[in-house]
């Protein structure tokens, strides 16, 4: 009884602290517990309860919102993942004495990013996270229509990162890091190991429906010029990457579908290629943190380079090869991977990557490994 009585104080303590941070930041209380009852649910599987309510107001031997802290009003659906209330987590974010940056949205904690074409593959997910990146892809023994000698391998390591600046518009930056190079044949003589050129633009979530499940974004990139020419970097005058991803929630959140387009143009043509590419995602949540996924990658070679090689083969998504038959080469990858998913705030995966076309470009395999650290 007074283990029960100490909790509902406790409790009421927290709701009061967070009422007293609404009425700092303007909002009277009657407009922070603006609700429509008849709507009003918590849903395990969206989790946008569990990152506002479980940790701080809700009953940790039920997982269900408590309404006597008024738990449910303030951080379930509809309005707190609506566009038009914020919930009482996000009031109590306003409390934080830097307040340097906008939270993720984490009414859709239940998704995981995707993996395979890490540079173009972009969650339409509002996010602010670190992404730390570690790969090894194995080279093809030979290259090209020609069957150039080739072989090695390279690894990479690189850190993402994504800001959001508003609710719907996302800071992005998607390409950078340290090339590893082990290569053999004749990449030997044009791959070394460098610097990877810097890759940065912006995002904007334009479709974001809590109820269904259902995102989408349209963005674009710019890689800049500024890595190592050896590691096969700064080849013309960058490049641009326009795109639009949509997610949708499968099976109230125990599966899930991701899928974007891309093209990518350089802004020296003569110096580049052009290609488009579509990218697909999905997964099943096995457990509660468990995550098994596999993802397709399609790349079109729509233009080569005027001047540079001739092997028939352009790189793909990190390294470029100028070269001036690559047009019309399509290429097929799939990967198939698992992710570790505690809470809304951190997720870690591994994946292995590998064609399905006779064509391969530069790859014969990939192993992917990386960690998101989300705010």
């Amino acid at each position: 009884m007074k283990r029960t009585l100490f909790k509902r104080r406790l409790t009421a303590l927290f709701y009061a602290i967070g009422l007293g941070c609404i009425a700092t930041n303007g909002l009277s209380t009657a407009e922070a517990l603006e609700v429509e009852p008849a709507g009003c649910f918590c849903e395990e599987s969206v989790a946008c309860d569990q990152q506002t309510c479980d940790g701080l107001f809700c009953d940790p031997g039920t997982g269900c919102c408590d309404t006597l802290s008024a738990c449910e009003p303030l951080a379930c659906e509809p309005p707190s993942c609506g566009d038009r209330f914020r919930s009482l987590g996000d009031h109590l974010g306003d409390c934080d004495v830097l307040n340097l940056l906008r939270r993720s949205d984490h009414c859709f904690d239940d998704f995981i990013s995707p993996m395979i074409d890490f540079v173009h593959f972009e969650d339409p997910r509002t996010l602010t996270e670190l992404r730390p990146i570690f790969l090894t892809q194995r080279f093809p023994d030979t290259l090209g229509p020609g069957n150039v000698p080739a072989g090695g391998n390279f690894q990479l390591i690189a850190l993402q990162f994504r800001i959001a600046l508003t609710e719907r518009l996302s800071l992005i930056a998607v390409k950078d890091g340290y090339i590893f190079d082990n290569s053999e044949g004749t990449l030997d003589g044009l791959l070394d190991s460098g610097w990877a050129d810097v890759t940065a633009g912006l995002k904007y979530n334009f479709l974001r429906n809590v109820r269904t499940g259902t995102l989408a974004s349209a963005g674009f990139t710019y890689e800049i010029p500024m890595g190592s020419e050896q590691a096969l970097q700064a080849q013309g005058d960058g490049e641009f990457h326009l795109f639009a991803s949509a997610a949708q929630r499968l099976l109230d959140g125990d599966a899930h579908y991701m899928t974007s387009f891309g093209w990518q143009v350089p802004a020296d043509q003569a110096a580049q290629s052009t290609t488009i590419h579509w990218l697909n995602h999905f997964d099943v949540r096995m457990t509660k943190r468990l995550y098994a996924f596999t993802e397709f990658s399609w790349w079109h070679w729509t233009d080569a380079a005027d001047a540079g090689t001739a092997i028939g083969v352009s790189g793909q998504d990190l390294i470029n090869i100028s070269d001036t038959a690559v047009d019309g080469n399509d290429l097929v990858l799939q990967n198939v991977g698992l992710k570790y998913k505690p809470n809304g705030n951190f997720e870690a995966g591994a994946a292995f990557e590998f064609p399905l076309t006779e064509f391969q470009d530069v790859i014969e395999n990939r192993w992917q490994f990386e960690m998101i650290f989300r705010y």
